[in-house]
């Protein structure tokens, strides 16, 4: 095999094929690219799609706002489309067999219910018993579940003894805690706290041990080559790499808190959005009925899409990816 380098080749020397080999000039191996060749990721996705890149200077039009407004347009058109339906059944009192809707109330109904309960001072109290109790289930879930499920996914010795008691506590419903809570806690506002803790402790803990599993063993092999201490790996390493499955957790389990606040929300007290729905079940006012579910629904899907927004602000290296039509 006959090596070449350009200490044993003389200037302007040929190589085969005629081309002589000469170093390039130095002003041409540094001079900046022109504006015109510039690689651009608009350039790139419309070179992809066939069609001619952007012009020099000019904004790339990819038209996703037009495509945001008309996907934020279709879900609201879906959701009036559901309070179409559900005035309909109501107002014809539908009778499908299984369901019926002969004493559900109307929509316009549950609107004058939410004009009366805005109008009213108790509804703030409301909403800050409720907040409160929610946030700090969730705060207490979050913690314990992180990192229970940190040692779990590490450790075979926390996963054959932390793992099957949790796993036996895990199916068990959070109406079942109720009389529990009410014998372990000294007063009714940590029973209730600790019914939403048990509601949110569990979607936390499962998707973190997930996330953990799901490590590249040869990642943590390579970190530990390069010298990496245990402390070390764990921070820069394992905790980064299980945070978006933590953070899909923690958003199913913010819902899930909300899921369990009638239930906690049953043991006493006078205020708390699932205090309200209960009273009303038990005073017979259906409207009020529903208005507690809506807002338990508005507010669960607030606070998790919240949880959403700051888990993709804490990994801005997980991009989401683009779904087909």
């Amino acid at each position: 095999m006959t090596m070449i380098s350009e200490r044993s080749a003389p200037a302007g020397a040929e190589l085969a094929g005629g081309a002589a080999f000469a170093p390039a000039p130095a002003s041409a191996a540094f001079a900046p690219a022109p504006a015109s060749a510039a690689f651009t990721p608009a350039a790139a996705s419309a070179a992809r799609r066939g069609a001619p890149p952007p012009a020099p200077g000019r904004a790339p039009r990819d038209g996703r706002p037009r495509r945001d407004l008309r996907r934020a347009f279709l879900r609201a058109l879906s959701v009036a489309a559901c309070v179409g339906l559900w005035q309909w059944a109501s107002m014809t009192r539908a009778d499908l067999g299984v369901v019926t809707f002969l004493n559900v109330p109307a929509p316009t109904d549950v609107l004058g219910a939410a004009r009366e309960l805005f109008a009213s001072p108790k509804l703030w109290q409301h909403l800050g018993n409720s907040v409160f109790r929610v946030l700090a289930g969730f705060a207490a879930a979050g913690v314990t579940g992180v990192v229970l499920g940190l040692l779990i996914g590490r450790s075979r010795l926390a996963e054959d003894t932390l793992l099957p008691p949790l796993e036996i506590l895990r199916p068990i419903p959070g109406v079942a805690w109720l009389p529990l809570a009410i014998l372990m806690f000294p007063s009714a506002e940590l029973s209730m706290i600790f019914i939403t803790t048990m509601g949110a402790l569990f979607p936390i803990l499962i998707a973190t041990i997930h996330g953990v599993g799901a490590l590249d063993p040869r990642l943590i092999a390579s970190s530990r080559s390069l010298g990496a201490r245990p402390l070390r790996l764990f921070l820069e390493v394992v905790l980064p790499g299980a945070l978006p499955s933590i953070v899909t957790g923690m958003s199913i389990g913010m819902g899930t808190s909300w899921f369990c606040l009638v239930t906690a929300e049953m043991i006493g007290g006078q205020y708390g959005i699932g205090y309200f729905t209960w009273e009303s079940y038990n005073l017979q006012r259906y409207p009020d009925i529903v208005l507690g579910m809506l807002l338990i629904g508005l507010l669960g899907m607030l606070s998790s899409a919240l949880v959403l927004r700051v888990g993709a602000w804490l990994t801005p290296w997980q991009e989401p990816q683009e779904k087909g039509r």
